[in-house]
């Protein structure tokens, strides 16, 4: 009687895996990685209002390159692909107000202009992230929100790349 429940289980992961196998699945990783290669260096444009973003930035394009990419960070003279980013200023919107009038929650949005050079050619892509986050009533943001409202906005822009050259590569395939 025990056999039979270890027998569906190993039935429905068989069926499964011939199932994603059978349909063409491949991660986006994939594509990406047939876009850009396996070794990418990046280089941040440094924003002379707010250069600490810029820091914040630049970890969060390397951090995603190789957590998405799943490629190597090099240095531009051994790179298939160099990324060039610049970011707008963040803006930050009052999002939600109290009973009183206070604001009590803000929007960050980020703006990444990301230039892609891969074997001479260059293509840019612009993508924006957001993120929201609550203070308490009649606050000021603290630096700590604010750093940590751009580098979670900036992340999500940098998702965003990622999923416009994964598509990239997907139709490069067909």
């Amino acid at each position: 009687m025990r056999a039979y429940p270890q027998f569906f289980q190993v039935t429905i992961l068989i069926l499964l895996l011939s199932l994603f196998n059978a349909c063409g699945y491949k991660p986006s990783a994939k594509y990406s990685r047939e876009v850009v290669g396996e070794r990418i260096s990046t280089s941040v444009t440094i924003s002379a209002q707010d250069p600490e973003n810029t820091v914040i930035i630049k970890d969060a394009v390397d951090s995603a390159i190789v957590e998405v990419f799943h490629a190597s960070l090099t240095s531009r003279n051994y790179s298939d692909t160099h990324l060039s980013l610049s970011i707008s200023p963040p803006s930050y919107t009052p999002v939600q107000y109290n009973n009183d009038g206070y604001v009590i929650a803000y929007r960050t949005t980020i703006t990444l202009v990301i230039t892609r050079e891969t074997s001479g050619v260059k293509k840019s892509y612009s993508t924006k992230g957001t993120y929201d986050f609550s203070v308490v009533p009649n606050a000021v943001i603290t630096d700590q929100e604010r750093f940590d409202a751009i580098r979670f906005s900036a992340a999500k822009a940098i998702s965003a790349f990622v999923a416009k050259v994964s598509a990239e590569g997907s139709r490069k395939n067909r």
